[in-house]
């Protein structure tokens, strides 16, 4: 198999896939939302997104002021939603305005 550029990796070798999947027809199709808000306050930049799925969610924040993004882990998606909308809330009280606020922007 090549690629566009008509190369093909050493080594690789057509594989017949037929039938590798059948084990996961059974699954249903998860029910994803995501949400994402831009913050801004005294020429920083913050991040602030929630994703929820049927069995749970995670919330995630990028702070300027942190070394690293925070990831929060949830069983319960409408827990997950809860505490990003009270994270946001924070935020704002603590001066924080809203530049964006919807789904994740891709492009």
């Amino acid at each position: 198999m090549q690629d566009d550029f008509g190369f093909e990796p050493e080594g690789f070798e057509d594989e017949n896939l037929d039938g590798e999947f059948e084990d996961f027809e059974d699954f249903d199709e998860v029910d994803v939302k995501t949400r994402t808000a831009i913050l801004s306050k005294n020429d920083m930049i913050a991040l602030l997104c929630v994703k929820t799925a049927t069995e749970g969610g995670a919330i995630c924040r990028v702070d300027p002021r942190e070394g690293r993004p925070s990831v929060q882990v949830y069983d319960d998606p409408h827990q997950a939603v809860e505490w990003f909308n009270r994270s946001l809330r924070t935020s704002l009280n603590n001066g924080w305005q809203v530049v964006y606020d919807g789904l994740p922007l891709e492009g």
